[in-house]
C-alpha cells in the first residue's frame, strides 16, 4: 500500500497546478438601475411568495442583487424571465402586472444576463493551463515512444473528456479528478511496460500456414462440415450484421495470436463466388455491379468471440476480389502479440440468418416449414450463396525493422541498462516528455523515488520503471505548460517552446516533432514568417489528419455520428454500403481538399463538386460511380453542395427514425452560424418528429410559435430546419414524410428573405456570408488556443476577417492567419 501511495504522490500534484485566474468581470449593471427598475417589481409582485417569510419552490428573491457573484444569482434571474414570459407568476388571483411592466423588466434581464454569464466564466482571454484530452493523450504516447497504438489504447477506462460548445481541448473545462488519476497510474504502467517488453534478442522469422480446420462458429461449422470438410473458409455477413452468421473468418488454430509485436507479411489465398446470383434483391441485399471486398481486422479472444464484433478491431487492410477465380494478396499488417487476423466481407449482406432463410426458400420453395439448420446445410450444400472463400493462409514475421525497438531505444539509450545510467535515462526522458528540460529538482525527486523503491525490495530496473511511470504521472506531462516571455497574465507573449506547442497540438494533435523542437531551442518561431512556414509544413504532414479530424469533430459535433443508428428495415443501405464510414470520411476529405487547395471557405455552405465513393453516390442519386474508392465529382444538383448536403451532418441532426426542423435549426445556428438560441422556458411542450401523421411538424410548429414565449426563438430556429426538411434521417432525398404527407421546405428568414427550399437556403447564406466566417474563425481560434473566446479577442478576430477577405478567404490561409494571430501567440 505504502508503495502505491508513494506512486501517486508526483500524480496528485496535477490537482494544485490547475491554477484558477482570477475572475475579470464584464461591465456589470449599476446598482441604482436595479433598485430603480427590478427591485420595485420584485418587492411588488414577488417576495410575497419568495421572500424572507415564505419560500415556494424554494425560491427566495427578496435577498437578490448587484453585483452577481454566484451562477445561483443568475439562474434565479433567468427563472424569473421565463416565469413572466410563460406568464404563469403572478399566478392567477394575485395582483398582475400590466404588460408594459412585466416587458420592461424581461427586456433588462434579458440583455444583461448572458453578458453576466460570460463575465463569471471568463478567463480574462487567458488560456487555463490545460490537460491534454484522450485523444492527444493517445497520440503523444504514439510520438513520445515510437509505439504503433493501432490495437493499444491505453485510455480504455478512462471518463469521457468535458466539452465545451463540442469542443473537447478548452483548459477550463478539462478537469482532473481522482478516478482520473487513478487511470494516469494504470495507463502509465501498461505503457511503460509495453514499451520495454520483448525478448532481449531480436526475435526470428517465423513462417505460420493454415489451409485446413477452417472452424468458424459452431452452426455454420456444422453445415460446412459435409460440404468441404472445413478446408474452406466461407464468409458471408459484412461486419455491420446484427445477429452474425458468418461475418468474421478467425483462424482458430491461431487463436493464441503472433508471438512478438510487429509487422507481418500476410498472404491469402481467395476468391469471390456467386457475386451474381438469382435470390431476389430483397433476400441478398449485395451490389451485384461492385467486386467482392476482403477485409482483414485483427482479433484476440480477450476481447470477444473470435467470429463476432470486438472493442478493438481497426480495418488492417482491404482488396477487391475477383469473382470465381482463385487469387493469391499479399499485405503488410501491424499485429500486437496475441492478436491474429480475421477476415471479413465487406459489402456483404446485412442480415445473414434472415439471408439464408430466404435463399433456402427459394431454393426449395414446395417445403413450407424449414428451420434455420435445415436452412444453413441447404444453402451450404448448393453452394450457390454470395461468398467469399479462403482456403489458404500464410503469416511471416515479425519483420523487424530496427533492434532494439524504437521505444526501448528511445527509454534505454544505444547501451545496456544498468543502475549507474538510473539518473540518465530518467533525465532524458524527462525532458522528451515534459517537452523541455528537466530541471534538476525534478530528476532528485524522482531518484528519490527510484531509490525508496529500491529500499522496499525492488530490482534497480524495476525500481528505474516505477520512475519512468511517474514521469507519464507527472503535471508537466499531463499538462501543456505555456510559459511567456514576461509576467505571466492576458496577451502576455508566448516563448518559442510554448509556441511550438500549441502549434503542434493545433495541428497534429500531439508533441511537437524534431524539428519544431530545434526551432523552438533557437528561438526561431518567434519570427512570424518561420512560424508561417512551420504552419505550412505541419498542414502537409499526414498527421494534420488529427486536426482535421479533431476540428470537425468539435465544429460540426461528428464525433456523436453513429450515437443514434438509424432502423436497419428503414435504412438498408446505411448498413449495406458501410455509409457511417463513408458519409464521416466524405466531410473529412472535402475539408482537407479545401486545405490542400487552399479553396474559399464558402465552399462549406454551398459547392460545385463533393468527394464521394459509390455507396454515397448512391445515396445521392449521382450516375455512373463505381467503386469503393473516393473521388471528386463535379455536382450539377444543387441540392447537394457543401456541408447542408453532406449525409454527416444530415445524419448526426437526426435520430435514426426521423428528422426534427427543431433540433436542424438549432444544429445550424450554434454551429455554422454561432448563435445558439437560449434553452427553452421550462414548462414548453417540446416538439417532436411527425410520426403520427395526425399533423405535419410545420402546423405543430406554427402553433408553437403562436406562444410568445417561443416565438422570438422559432422565427430564427424553424427556417434552416424546414430548408433541410428534404432530406431524411440519413440524408437521403424525400418528397413525403411517411404518411405520404408532401413536404413543404419553404421558409421566411427573420430579415424576411424568403426562400422555397435548400437550394434558396443556401443562396441566402453565400449572398450573407458575414455571420457564417465569424463563427468559423471564432470556433477555430477557440480550437487552436485552447480556450473559450472572450469580448476581448473581438479586435483579432476582426483582424483576422479583413485579412482573409483580402487574400480571397481561402481556409489554408486562415489557419495561417489564426497562427499568426496576436491571440495564439500570447497567453
Amino acid at each position: 500500500m505504502m508503495d502505491k501511495i508513494l506512486l501517486l504522490r508526483l500524480p496528485q500534484l496535477a490537482l494544485s497546478v490547475v491554477v484558477l485566474h482570477g475572475i475579470l468581470f464584464a461591465p456589470t449593471l449599476s446598482a441604482e438601475t436595479f433598485d430603480d427598475l427590478v427591485k420595485p417589481f420584485l418587492g411588488k409582485y414577488c417576495t410575497k411568495c419568495h421572500g424572507e417569510e415564505k419560500q415556494k419552490a424554494e425560491r427566495r428573491f427578496d435577498q437578490l442583487g448587484y453585483p452577481i457573484e454566484r451562477e445561483d444569482t443568475l439562474y434565479d434571474f433567468q427563472d424569473i424571465v421565463d416565469q413572466l414570459n410563460l406568464g404563469y407568476m403572478p399566478p392567477y388571483g394575485e395582483e398582475q402586472p400590466t404588460t408594459e411592466e412585466s416587458q420592461a423588466v424581461v427586456d433588462f434581464l434579458t440583455a444583461k444576463i448572458q453578458i453576466e454569464r460570460e463575465a463569471l466564466r471568463s478567463t480574462g482571454g487567458e488560456t487555463i493551463l490545460r490537460r491534454m484530452n484522450q485523444r492527444e493523450y493517445r497520440n503523444t504516447i504514439r510520438d513520445l515512444l515510437g509505439l504503433n497504438i493501432t490495437m493499444f489504447n491505453p485510455t480504455v477506462g478512462f471518463p469521457s473528456d468535458e466539452e465545451f460548445e463540442h469542443l473537447d481541448n478548452v483548459g477550463d473545462t478539462l478537469i482532473m479528478s481522482d478516478y482520473l488519476l487513478e487511470r494516469y497510474l494504470q495507463a502509465a504502467e501498461k505503457i511503460i511496460d509495453k514499451a520495454l517488453q520483448g525478448p532481449k534478442d531480436q526475435p526470428p522469422v517465423k513462417e505460420y500456414v493454415f489451409d485446413r480446420n477452417f472452424r468458424q462458429q459452431g452452426a455454420l461449422d456444422r453445415a460446412h462440415r459435409p460440404v468441404n470438410n472445413l478446408r474452406t473458409m466461407c464468409i458471408y455477413e459484412n461486419p455491420r450484421s446484427i445477429r452474425f452468421e458468418g461475418a468474421f473468418g478467425p483462424l482458430m488454430d491461431f487463436v493464441q495470436g503472433v508471438p512478438h509485436d510487429g509487422y507481418y507479411e500476410l498472404k491469402v489465398l481467395a476468391e469471390s463466388k456467386n457475386r451474381r446470383h438469382p435470390f431476389k434483391l430483397y433476400a441478398v441485399d449485395i451490389d451485384q455491379d461492385e467486386p467482392a471486398l476482403l477485409g482483414i481486422v485483427p482479433g484476440n479472444p480477450a476481447n470477444g468471440p473470435m467470429y463476432e464484433t470486438q472493442t478493438i478491431q481497426p480495418l488492417l487492410a482491404e482488396t477487391t476480389l475477383p469473382n470465381e477465380q482463385k487469387v493469391w494478396k499479399t499485405f503488410r499488417v501491424w499485429l500486437d502479440k496475441g492478436y491474429s487476423p480475421r477476415f471479413t466481407y465487406l459489402n456483404g449482406f446485412t442480415e445473414g440468418r434472415s439471408a439464408i432463410n430466404q435463399m433456402a426458400r427459394q431454393l426449395r420453395p414446395n417445403v413450407k416449414q424449414m428451420g434455420i439448420v435445415q436452412a444453413r446445410a441447404l444453402v451450404a450444400r448448393e453452394g450457390v450463396a454470395p461468398q467469399i472463400q479462403i482456403h489458404e493462409v500464410r503469416i511471416r514475421g515479425p519483420l523487424t525493422e530496427q533492434w532494439p525497438p524504437k521505444s526501448r531505444e528511445i527509454l534505454l539509450g544505444d547501451k545496456p541498462f544498468s543502475p549507474a545510467r538510473t539518473r540518465e535515462i530518467l533525465e532524458n526522458f524527462a525532458t522528451r516528455a515534459y517537452r523541455r528540460p528537466a530541471t534538476k529538482e525534478e530528476v532528485d525527486r524522482l531518484m528519490i523515488l527510484v531509490e525508496f523503491r529500491q529500499v522496499a525490495g525492488l530490482s534497480p530496473y524495476d525500481a528505474m520503471k516505477d520512475g519512468l511511470k511517474a514521469i507519464l504521472c507527472s503535471p508537466s506531462f499531463l499538462y501543456l505548460d505555456e510559459p511567456t516571455l514576461t509576467q505571466s497574465g492576458p496577451n502576455s507573449p508566448l516563448t518559442s517552446r510554448a509556441i511550438a506547442t500549441r502549434l503542434s497540438y493545433f495541428l497534429c494533435s500531439t508533441m511537437p516533432d524534431e524539428r519544431l523542437r530545434q526551432l523552438a531551442e533557437d528561438n526561431a518561431l518567434l519570427n512570424p514568417e518561420v512560424l508561417q512556414q512551420e504552419t505550412d509544413r505541419l498542414l502537409g504532414d499526414p498527421k494534420s489528419e488529427a486536426f482535421v479530424n479533431g476540428f470537425l469533430d468539435s465544429w460540426l459535433n461528428l464525433r456523436s455520428l453513429g450515437d443514434m443508428p438509424p432502423e436497419l428495415r428503414s435504412f438498408r443501405e446505411y448498413y449495406l454500403d458501410d455509409l457511417e464510414v463513408a458519409m464521416l470520411k466524405e466531410t473529412r476529405l472535402f475539408t482537407k481538399d479545401l486545405i490542400d487547395h487552399n479553396r474559399d471557405i464558402i465552399n462549406f455552405l454551398d459547392s460545385d463538386y463533393a468527394i464521394v465513393n459509390r455507396g454515397l453516390a448512391k445515396l445521392y442519386e449521382i450516375p455512373n460511380i463505381k467503386g469503393h474508392e473516393f473521388r471528386r465529382v463535379a455536382l450539377t444538383d444543387q441540392r447537394r453542395g457543401g456541408l447542408l448536403g453532406q449525409a454527416s451532418v444530415l445524419t448526426v441532426t437526426a435520430n435514426g427514425v426521423d428528422t426534427s426542423p427543431v433540433i436542424r435549426g438549432v444544429w445550424l445556428l450554434e454551429n455554422l452560424l454561432g448563435s445558439p438560441p437560449p434553452p427553452p422556458p421550462d414548462n414548453v411542450d417540446p416538439i417532436d418528429p411527425d410520426v403520427r401523421g395526425a399533423k405535419t411538424i410545420r402546423d405543430q410548429l406554427t402553433k408553437h410559435r403562436a406562444s410568445p414565449a417561443c416565438y422570438e426563438c422559432h422565427q430564427k430556429i424553424d427556417p434552416p430546419g424546414f430548408a433541410l426538411e428534404n432530406f431524411d434521417a440519413i440524408g437521403g432525398w424525400r418528397y413525403t414524410y411517411n404518411n405520404r404527407t408532401k413536404i413543404d421546405a419553404s421558409a421566411t428568414l427573420p430579415d424576411g428573405t424568403a426562400f422555397e427550399n435548400v437550394v434558396g437556403f443556401k443562396k441566402s447564406l453565400v449572398q450573407h456570408p458575414e455571420q457564417f466566417k465569424r463563427a468559423l474563425t471564432e470556433k477555430l481560434l477557440s480550437y487552436a488556443c485552447g480556450r473559450r473566446i472572450e469580448p476581448s479577442d473581438r479586435p483579432q478576430v476582426d483582424a483576422i476577417l479583413e485579412e482573409l477577405e483580402a487574400r480571397g478567404n481561402g481556409f489554408r490561409d486562415l489557419i495561417e492567419l489564426v497562427v499568426l494571430s496576436e491571440t495564439f501567440r500570447t497567453q
